[in-house]
């Protein structure tokens, strides 16, 4: 049976509750905490340093901590655009990559110096695959952008080999999205060769052997394409990471895999802040909030929301609020700030219902919540190692550590 490791996608350093679950969870006795460098821009290794100050090394030493690199984003741009890293992958214009060997010994010193650690217990290339979606956009012949993947993964091999022998990392592997596409997909990331890559790049540092142990890779009850990559690292003596256990396509659509229930203060914090709109002056909040209270269950998921709340919400929030003086305007933000605490939640909420109906098929068997099924239906999985799920409040731990129990 899989055993829980805590996730910190989204796990800060400036929240203290992200750090009070870190610290639950391994006085609870998580054994592995996954990170990377891009996760918060670091914020999330900055939050485990946090909590490990608080136990002696005897516990520290019980925990692994598993992270990545690979991402050109947040403050790395900012340091790319002085002085430009090597080899580097222009996706989008907010994600560049790179997985050169100066680059991975940069990133690695800044993750240990945020972690406060001296060695790393296992290092991750995150999602190297960014070369091939690049490659495929500018339509690079298949042959040639896989030798050239290939390339570039055995000098990063080469490179953590030589970390290895350093000292400064314990094993390594990938985290790869592609090792769950399918075979036949463009975006497919070949992995059937990596160990005889692993290998070449031992022999070339003079490592006696090699020390790639660990993937990492999508798989859920709804996309289980990823578990004959699983178990081809299984026989092959790999450890299998599994990410986004709850959060799935279908169809080309996402779910959050997890019921929510109604918010219990929901409509008292929308009609106290309607009340509060009810004026010329705040009319276009006003009209805004009457809006999003007939659309709340019009979003396909969570995702949906958030995006449209950054983008569209906050900068008509803004407008609306430039009409109103400093002080009203504080006791504003507050009403606000309640009101959208709720409304994320009744979305949630909204949303699982939503998930029931569409997926019905995959749960017509299912007498517990979505989560509990989706979790179940890894964890029944002797091809997957550990399932990373975040835990960002004391609470979540103790409900996902019980389903172990």
């Amino acid at each position: 049976m899989s055993n829980f490791a805590f996730g910190t996608y989204r796990i800060s350093d400036y929240n203290p509750q992200h750090i009070e679950a870190l610290k639950e969870a391994i006085e609870a006795g998580i054994t592995m905490i996954d990170t990377s460098s891009n996760y918060m821009d670091g914020g999330a290794e900055r939050a485990i340093a946090l909590a490990f100050r608080e136990f002696d090394e005897d516990v520290k030493s019980n925990v692994e901590i598993v992270s990545k690199f690979g991402y050109i984003q947040g403050a790395n741009m900012d340091r790319h655009k002085d002085d430009a890293f090597e080899e580097v992958v222009e996706f989008s214009k907010d994600c560049f990559h790179s997985i050169s060997k100066s680059f991975i010994q940069d990133q690695l010193s800044e993750s240990l110096k945020r972690l406060e650690m001296k060695k790393l217990d296992c290092y991750l290339i995150h999602n190297p695959e960014y070369y091939l979606l690049d490659a495929i956009n500018k339509q690079i012949d298949k042959d040639k952008r896989l030798d050239e993947m290939y390339r570039r993964l055995f000098r990063a091999f080469v490179a953590l080999e030589e970390e290895i022998k350093n000292g400064r990392i314990t094993s390594y592997g990938i985290s790869s999205n592609s090792f769950s596409k399918n075979q036949d997909s463009e975006e497919f990331l070949p992995y059937e060769d990596l160990i005889t890559i692993a290998d070449k790049a031992s022999e070339e540092v003079g490592n006696d052997t090699h020390s790639f142990t660990t993937i990492e890779l999508p798989i859920n009850i709804l996309e289980s394409e990823g578990l004959k990559c699983a178990a081809w690292a299984k026989e092959n003596g790999l450890r299998v990471l599994v990410n986004r256990p709850l959060n799935a396509e279908h169809e080309k659509l996402m779910y959050r895999l997890a019921d929510y229930d109604e918010p219990k203060e929901y409509y008292h914090h929308l009609n106290e802040l309607l009340e509060v709109c009810d004026n010329e002056m705040l009319k276009p909040l006003y009209n805004l909030l009457e809006e999003l209270e007939a659309s709340k269950h019009k979003f396909g998921w969570i995702g949906d929301y958030d995006s449209f709340f950054y983008a569209q919400i906050i900068p008509h929030m803004r407008t609306s609020l430039d009409a109103i003086d400093d002080q009203n305007k504080e006791t504003m933000l507050n009403f606000i700030d309640l009101f959208f605490i709720e409304y994320r939640k009744m979305v949630l909420h909204e949303c699982s219902k939503n998930t029931r109906i569409a997926l019905k098929e995959f749960f017509k068997d299912c007498e517990s919540t979505l989560q509990e099924c989706s979790l179940e239906f890894l964890m029944q999985k002797e091809s997957i190692d550990y399932i990373l799920i975040g835990m960002r409040k004391p609470s979540y731990v103790h409900e996902i550590l019980a389903l172990k129990d």
